[in-house]
């Protein structure tokens, strides 16, 4: 099937969505459930065959650990699952009303943004992840998935598939794209496609946004930092900053740079030390890092470098003024966290931080779409458009206005005989 025909159907399939009331969403979302407990054996086989290739051809670790789909990440996804049916309908949520005149009344309504395309990398609980969250929301959705994991991803898909058409709901609504000339052939399809999430590095995003009309959700590089204060407790910082680096370092919520200040940093360096060569991660440091740990030297590009391994960045500010200027001139606006107790400092960092996600005392593996009670997420987006940080089922609505009259024209307004009252109602939109 040409990839122009697999997009109308997935274009038809969310006009029926759209309508798809909660039940029949949240049945659609157990069957998967229920389907991906059934089928677990198949998917685990699937991922091992997907593992082993990817070994021989030498993939990095990282990636690998991405890749795993295990019994433990199927029980995982399959309690995201079940947090995302207990969520209310996003759909068809009264965001503001308005009377405009007497028996003239305007309604702001959530809705779907309506066919979604997700570029994501070799995670397989991404797919997951993201049709489910499509579902809930009533976006149909077209998924590339990295080729590393295409024999898991395809069973997957199939599982999905196989589970809403069971629950009654539209065929087409979800598509799985195999091939890189599959991508190219859909950038071009604005017509049918309203979003494209491509979640990859900078150039990544980049090449999608220069070669297509269709809006981008921007989710590069997970640059991000935790900022030592000069007031903070020394045991949180080390407890926080070792969370933030190796929870999960192949995520993109893991710390990469660490900021410290100069006026605790002869007492604390070789503290974070201790617990980070206890844990086998790399330092790399400044020169007034180097001064006080014996560590490798930092060149200029590690400043602004995803390692997503056992590896970190120390830096030694001065200040907090320059921990800021530090984070926002090499950050790529993910998430960024500042430890301290002192208020003052907070106020200022979570102000001047340009991120989607800034922390207090806590690790910036906490930034996550399940975390924040959101049904999991298709991203975690660095833009500035609809939505920002992790994107869930806020991020995939849109909004239309719908506005109920007895009669009324514009003519009357236009000639004075009537007047806007425009007056804000508490009330939702009903027939």
């Amino acid at each position: 099937m040409k990839i122009k025909e697999v997009a109308l159907n997935a274009k038809k399939a969310s006009i029926k969505l759209a309508a798809a009331g909660a039940e029949l969403k949240n049945k659609g979302l157990q069957e998967i459930a229920a389907n991906l407990e059934k089928n677990k054996d198949k998917i685990i086989a699937a991922n091992r065959l997907d593992l082993e290739r990817s070994e021989r051809e030498n993939l990095a670790a990282p990636l690998l650990k991405r890749l795993k789909f295990d019994e433990n990440k199927i029980r995982d996804v399959v309690d995201g699952i079940n947090t995302l049916i207990n969520l209310p309908d996003p759909v068809g949520q009264t965001i503001a009303a308005t009377e405009m005149d007497e028996g003239l009344e305007l309604y702001k309504v959530s809705c779907p943004i309506g066919v979604i395309g997700v570029i994501f990398e070799s995670r397989p609980d991404a797919l997951v992840q993201i049709s489910t969250l499509c579902l809930k929301s009533g976006n149909s959705v077209l998924l590339k998935g990295g080729s590393e994991a295409r024999e898991t991803n395809k069973i997957l898909a199939e599982v999905i598939t196989e589970a809403t058409g069971k629950a009654g709901l539209p065929s087409g609504w979800l598509q799985l794209l195999e091939t890189r000339t599959d991508v190219n052939e859909m950038l071009k399809l604005d017509e049918y496609i309203d979003l494209i999430i491509p979640r990859g590095s900078n150039a990544f995003v980049k090449y999608i946004m220069d070669n297509s009309r269709i809006a981008v959700l921007g989710h590069a590089d997970g640059i991000c930092h935790c900022y030592v204060h000069k007031d903070a407790n020394p045991d949180m910082a080390v407890k926080v900053a070792v969370d933030a680096k190796i929870q999960y370092v192949a995520a993109c919520n893991a710390t990469e740079t660490l900021l410290v200040d100069e006026q605790i940093a002869a007492g604390f360096l070789p503290q974070i030390k201790e617990a980070f060569d206890s844990k086998n991660v790399e330092i790399v440091g400044c020169e007034k890092t180097r001064k006080i740990i014996d560590v490798s030297p930092a060149p200029e590009e590690d400043w602004s470098k995803e390692y997503l391994d056992y590896k970190i960045s120390v830096k030694v500010v001065s200040n907090i003024d320059e921990a800021i200027e530090h984070i926002n001139t090499y950050g790529s606006g993910h998430t960024d966290s500042i430890i301290t107790e002192n208020k003052d400092a907070v106020k200022k960092f979570m102000s001047l931080v340009d991120s989607g996600s800034v922390f207090w005392n806590c690790s910036t593996r906490f930034s996550d779409g399940f975390r924040y009670g959101l049904g999991a997420e298709v991203g975690i987006s660095t833009s500035k458009i609809h939505a920002r940080g992790p994107v869930g089922l806020e991020g995939l609505l849109i909004y239309k206005y719908m506005l109920v009259g007895s009669g009324q024209i514009v003519d009357d307004y236009t000639n004075r005989v009537k007047t806007f009252t425009h007056k804000k109602l508490d009330k939702d939109f009903s027939l």
